[in-house]
């Protein structure tokens, strides 16, 4: 298997659970990873590749609905999936509320895990190729020098070269130039694909004053 193929990762306290659970997931292909601890799971180094977690509601070190609340302090994006032998309403909407794919109850039938790993990793695949390509965009910013970052943001307000090189104080024509080179350092097909771009960037950059 590729390093960039999907990935489950599973933790249980219970080695019989963990075991049988493993066995099934790579019975259908998939990389599968078993922790008995949270502990474990986050001193493991895990792969660049779409993934998704089935993780036990009761473990000795954390609940799993307490490290789901961690994950996502941490910013650690992972769909979840839980399994639990002792559920209750209040438990399973905390869960659903907060993110989770799926909550399942101890026995439950093998095709019902391997539905909802499918469902958790088509999600992650559509997030994880969004992160790939908002790093990406990204590293295209950086590449900008701060007259062409401003010059990004004014022409993505909708100004025309004119107002711009009015607003930094310089000609249309050397406006004309730095747009020039933005469209190539961002590799943008036209200036509403700039504008799409710099609507991506706003949450993750700060303007250049």
């Amino acid at each position: 298997m590729k390093d960039s193929d999907p990935i489950v990762f599973v933790i249980d306290d219970d080695a019989s659970v963990r075991d049988a659970v493993r066995k099934l997931i790579s019975s259908v292909g998939l990389r599968v990873e078993t922790f008995g601890s949270t502990r474990e799971f986050l001193s493991a180094k895990r792969p660049e590749a779409p993934a998704c977690l089935v993780l036990d509601v009761r473990l000795p070190d954390v609940s799993g609905l307490e490290f789901q609340r961690d994950l996502a302090q941490a910013d650690i994006q992972i769909p979840i999936i839980f399994i639990t032998g002792h559920a209750d309403i209040p438990m399973t909407v905390r869960a659903m509320k907060a993110g989770a794919v799926e909550f399942l109850t101890k026995p439950f039938r093998g095709q019902e895990l391997l539905d909802a790993i499918q469902e958790a990793i088509a999600r992650d695949r559509a997030a994880w190729s969004e992160r790939v390509q908002m790093k990406e965009l990204l590293a295209r910013y950086d590449s900008l020098t701060s007259r062409e970052k401003e010059v990004l943001n004014l022409v993505a307000a909708g100004l025309l070269n004119k107002q711009v090189g009015a607003e930094l104080g310089t000609s249309e024509l050397t406006i004309k130039t730095h747009r020039g080179r933005v469209m190539q350092k961002m590799a943008a097909d036209s200036l509403a694909d700039l504008v799409r771009m710099a609507e991506k960037l706003k949450p993750h950059v700060t303007k250049d004053k």
